[in-house]
């Protein structure tokens, strides 16, 4: 797609007009007296976790912001593959897909030897290696992310929208009552932002509050945790513009070292005109702030002028820009759950996004990581709420993605200061610059975290690490569920067996048949078997944790994949739970069981290394990471797995 033509516009771009204000009519209602979840905060993390929570018509969520409004031009930009696989989780991927830009290839440009005041282009690579994923890396105004949750949230069974213009004031937390753990025990208050209302409270009772509200988070400090941190005394500039130039790269990824002026990274925006650059600026005193410099968008230009060299910038318009400070900061903990009460109970209060981790912003990967903290806890929300999971699952959110975030802080740091290193533009001479091909190899070899896919949870009552991972080398327990092309068995649609798992707060089991499995009754089949225990067996997860009056895959979703050509099984001789009777008319399933894409010579058994021989069951989080690897016959396995993390709803006999 191609706009911002004739300048930057707000919002959808296949709108040809926007009003000049967005209003929305629910600020001017009052906030509910109590809810099940309340989000303070409308930036990337709490919308994530309201998107998800938007899902379940039985949770009633509140999400607040102290902004007037809907965000309409967003500082963060860039969108990991890991990111683009969770937006199709929630289904808006393809919209995403066709309107930001992709980032296909970078280069780095390094001082011209034989003029070192000059700038040339050192090396070109993939953005991403490839197979990582099925989706590219991406860069999008936050602002459009934004709409997309919004949307969503308008149209889900929940129809939540958000409250605005009410700043968070403080919350106070009940004493917890044992005999009714999911009591509404928060008390939060907010003050009306709205000038006609200022001075005006409310106050809203919540079972569980969740701080989206940023690096100065007042939902952090009422809960007594601090970021900690400190500073590279860095100053960075960044603004995006729209310009003309004779640089060749201005369309490409590109990150620019010069020998004495400088780095410089340059961020192709969507639309095919807008770019963002980042410049760096000076060093800061041991004390000094970068607002004192009294910087200017005209000193963020002539700095890139000087780097660019022998090449010219000239700037058009600029859309936004800001200054601001290398720094990298860290809560020790992301709930409200103090050291000496970890044995005595649960977590009612959580932080997340900037409000317990921040860093700069030129690995583009704040954005991202606070949206994987939403998606992470979203749907332990949910599934605790609901009545399906105890509410000890909640406790997981704080010591998995605390260790993500530190594992960031110390990525960033040390992108940081290789990207300020003043480069050595001549192999032969001995200086103590920073090789600028080892600047290149440093990139390659972190391609895997930048892109969101190197997340790795650790060993947990969710997570079963080294048990039975040589059933499937190519799906890493404690990672994300890597996608692979299939096709569907009774339509022979192609597709990625991985885009089944949806935003649902469902569990998935993908169960990878042996080789001479077929199915069929009256030939071995361990999946068959697997069936029969699952619809029958008094040990089944499914019959135990699935609510009577509800689908039969409605906690934990069911699907098999067979290593024989989708034309040579016939659906009609499948088990009838992988074809199972759902909704009001009792309809068939037709969707459980896939066939690798073998006319395109795509087989996800060699691609994800299955055992052809033995196969194996490969259960994935509602937030698709791969708790457990199992053999098909473990069916006591399979019951003790589930046991600790869902709530019996039935009594099985």
């Amino acid at each position: 797609m191609q706009f911002h033509l004739n300048g930057f516009k707000a919002g959808d771009p296949d709108i040809n007009s926007q009003p000049a204000t967005k209003k929305n009519s629910i600020s001017d209602s009052p906030l509910p007296q109590e809810v099940d979840v309340l989000i303070v905060g409308c930036g990337p993390a709490g919308l994530t976790l309201a998107a998800q929570l938007s899902a379940f018509k039985d949770i009633r969520t509140c999400i607040v912001d102290v902004k007037p409004g809907p965000l309409e031009k967003g500082q963060a930009d860039g969108i990991a593959c890991r990111t683009v696989e969770m937006f199709n989780a929630f289904g808006f991927a393809e919209k995403i897909l066709r309107e930001a830009y992709w980032v296909n290839e970078t280069t780095f440009w390094k001082p011209d030897p034989n003029q070192p005041e000059n700038i040339i282009r050192g090396g070109q690579i993939y953005d991403t290696e490839e197979g990582l994923s099925e989706f590219p890396h991406l860069i999008l105004n936050q602002a459009r992310v934004h709409d997309y949750y919004l949307q969503l949230m308008r149209n889900s069974p929940s129809h939540i929208e958000p409250f605005y213009s009410r700043r968070f004031k403080d919350l106070k937390i009940q004493a917890t009552n044992q005999a009714k753990p999911l009591e509404a025990r928060v008390v939060a208050r907010f003050e009306r932002a709205n000038p006609e209302l200022t001075g005006q409270i409310e106050t809203v009772r919540a079972k569980f509050l969740v701080g989206c509200d940023g690096a100065r988070s007042e939902v952090r400090k009422s809960i007594g945790r601090n970021l900690v941190g400190d500073s590279a005394n860095q100053a960075w500039g960044v603004m995006d513009v729209l310009a003309t130039t004779d640089f060749p790269d201005i369309r490409m990824k590109s990150l620019i070292q010069s020998a004495e002026q400088g780095s410089i990274l340059i961020i192709p925006r969507e639309g095919g005109y807008l770019v963002r650059i980042y410049v760096e600026m000076d060093k800061l005193g041991e004390s000094e702030r970068v607002t004192q410099q009294g910087l200017k968008v005209s000193d963020l230009i002539e700095r890139a002028n000087r780097v660019f060299h022998p090449y010219h910038l000239e700037v058009k318009d600029v859309v936004w820009w800001s200054v601001y400070e290398i720094g990298q900061r860290l809560t020790d903990k992301f709930d409200d759950v103090i050291q000496s009460q970890n044995t005595t109970r649960t977590p009612c209060v959580f932080i997340a996004g900037d409000a317990c981790h921040t860093h700069s912003p030129k690995a583009g990967q704040g954005m991202n990581v606070s949206m994987g903290d939403a998606f992470n806890l979203g749907w332990k929300l949910a599934a605790v709420v609901r009545g399906l999971s105890p509410t000890s699952l909640l406790t997981t959110y704080s010591e998995e993605r605390q260790a993500v975030a530190q594992r960031l802080i110390d990525f960033d740091r040390e992108w940081s200061k290789i990207i300020s290193s003043k480069p050595k533009f001549n192999a032969d001479v001995k200086t103590d610059g920073y090789d600028p091909a080892k600047f290149q190899e440093y990139f390659v070899q972190s391609g895997r975290f930048t892109a969101g896919t190197a997340i790795e949870y650790s060993s947990s009552p969710l997570t079963k690490v080294n048990v039975n991972q040589h059933l499937a080398k190519g799906l890493r327990i404690g990672m994300r569920f890597h996608s692979s092309p299939v096709i569907r068995l009774s339509d022979g649609k192609p597709l990625h067996l991985g885009h089944v798992v949806l935003a649902d707060g469902r569990w998935r089991i993908f169960a990878f048949a042996g080789q001479s499995d077929n199915g069929k009754i009256g030939h071995y089949s361990p999946i068959r078997s697997l069936c029969d225990f699952l619809q029958s067996s008094n040990q089944s997860p499914v019959r135990r944790y699935t609510n009577l009056n509800s689908d039969i895959d409605s906690v934990i979703d069911f699907r098999v994949i067979f290593q024989q050509s989708h034309r040579s099984l016939e659906i009609s001789e499948m088990p009838n739970f992988l074809l199972p009777s759902k909704g009001k008319f009792g309809l068939t399933d037709y969707e459980k069981i896939f066939c690798p894409d073998l006319h395109n010579q795509v087989d996800i058994f060699d691609t994800r290394q299955i055992d052809r021989a033995l196969g194996c069951m490969v259960i994935v989080r509602p937030d698709q990471y791969i708790s457990a690897i199992l053999k098909l016959d473990d069916f006591l396995g399979l019951r003790d797995f589930f046991e600790p993390l869902l709530i019996q709803q039935n009594k099985v006999i």
